[in-house]
């Protein structure tokens, strides 16, 4: 018999994915642990393998196309199965739209060769204008919770997505109340004003000089979980000045012949472990049951790509060597611009580096990526006057910002942490030991 294949859910709380690429054509045979398809999730693209054995008898979503999490999205057919017959066990369509029918009851179908198929979804439609030609709409799940979230009729729609879906697009571009039915017009209040543009007006219709660039499913992303943080997160910051004359020395000794040159983020990122396992009550998350303390120190370092930015994971820094860690994030910011992370290597760890200082920046403040409880923001190191045994000299001073979450840190805590830091980076050599 044939098996469907669906859309599985790679990354916690995620709703939909986006195929980005499939690995094998109908057709083909696949054996039970084979990567059949590459699946694109908000940060990382992942690649999914078959369950078990059999062969590719359709594709449902095509690639580029979202489907939403536990939809079909391939079939495969059972060893001598005819391939038409298996393809199809799903309608067409059922992998990002599911049709309603207005007036028909809910239940399990079954399709023509008897394999059973998930009961269709139900929305609140308007009935059809002819009741016996029942209108037949097709919208995801996301799309029509969306609709409801939004006060929109869907009936009122036009869909612009394949054999007239409606896509979430749609709802971005039109706004109809739900009240407000095209059967049932709502009364003008003849005692208002006219109405001046809005702005969702204006974001409809934008100025001939404005060029629109939908969101991206990462930027999506990043909005919502940065927005998550600053509201749920209560942030307080610590502000500390390093000089680094000693550091940069080290680094210099250390490179010399070296094809594979340490920066002084891998001596960040090394030194944050180490201050992590100084202070291990630093060493935690917090969750709605309990606090989540570590042993070991793993570590997410922002990387900027097209688009916008990943915090790839960087597992047992504490463990490794400087080396080791240098060759381990170079890794990691590779393939994270080449948009080959999994979604493993993006999910994990107690606290995040942004460094900002080849870009020039002396400071900034950078907002906690959860459940992490920190995130230490790096600034450019420049020559600044210093106090050296009571007289006036010169030294190189990189300024840090440690932002911290105060269900996690209280204000000492983040102090003691940020002081073990600083002496790390201040005498390097403690650092390698």
């Amino acid at each position: 018999m044939a098996a469907v294949v669906r859309m599985p859910a790679l990354a916690a709380g995620a709703t939909e994915a986006a195929i980005q690429s499939w690995l094998v054509a109908v057709g083909d045979e696949v054996s039970a642990g084979q990567p059949i398809v590459e699946i694109e999730t908000d940060k990382a693209v992942v690649e999914y393998e078959a369950e078990e054995a059999g062969v590719l008898a359709r594709i449902l979503v095509d690639e580029g196309a979202s489907a939403d999490v536990g939809s079909p999205i391939a079939v495969l057919a059972a060893a001598g199965e005819d391939l038409a017959v298996a393809g199809r066990s799903v309608p067409a369509g059922q992998a990002e739209e599911t049709p309603v029918t207005t007036g028909a009851a809910a239940g399990t179908e079954s399709s023509e060769d008897g394999i059973l198929l998930p009961p269709p979804a139900v929305a609140e439609l308007e009935p059809s204008p002819d009741p016996e030609t029942p209108r037949r709409l097709f919208a995801s799940p996301l799309v029509r919770r969306l609709a409801a979230e939004r006060g929109l009729d869907l009936s009122s729609l036009v869909g612009t997505g394949p054999n007239g879906r409606i896509v979430r697009r749609d709802l971005d571009e039109h706004s109809l109340p739900a009240a407000q039915s095209p059967s049932t017009p709502a009364a003008p209040d003849v005692r208002a004003p006219a109405a001046p543009p809005t702005a969702a007006r204006t974001e409809e219709s934008p100025a001939a000089d404005v060029e629109v660039i939908p969101h991206s499913r990462m930027r999506r992303a990043i909005a919502r979980r940065l927005t998550e943080s600053t509201s749920t997160v209560p942030h307080f910051f610590l502000r500390a000045r390093i000089r680094v004359d000693e550091l940069l020395a080290l680094r210099t000794r250390i490179n010399e012949g070296r094809a594979n040159r340490v920066s002084v983020n891998d001596f960040v990122v090394k030194a944050v472990a180490a201050a992590l396992l100084e202070v291990p009550e630093a060493n935690a998350i917090w969750t709605d049951q309990a606090m989540h303390r570590f042993s070991h120190a793993d570590i997410a370092v922002a990387v900027s790509v097209p688009g916008g930015l990943v915090t790839p994971v960087i597992r047992g820094v504490d463990r490794m060597s400087l080396g080791e860690v240098s060759a381990a994030i170079a890794d990691h910011v590779a393939r994270a611009r080449a948009g080959r992370l999994t979604q493993e290597e993006l999910e994990g760890g107690s606290f995040s580096v942004s460094n900002l200082g080849m870009y020039g920046t002396e400071e900034f403040a950078a907002i906690i990526n959860p459940p992490h409880s920190g995130i230490l923001a790096i600034g450019a190191a420049r020559p600044s006057p210093i106090v050296v045994d009571g007289e006036l000299a010169v030294g190189t001073v990189m300024t840090v910002t440690l932002s911290a979450d105060h269900r996690v840190l209280d204000g000492a805590l983040a102090a003691q942490w940020l002081a073990a830091f600083a002496a790390k980076m201040e005498n390097p050599l403690s650092i390698l030991v």
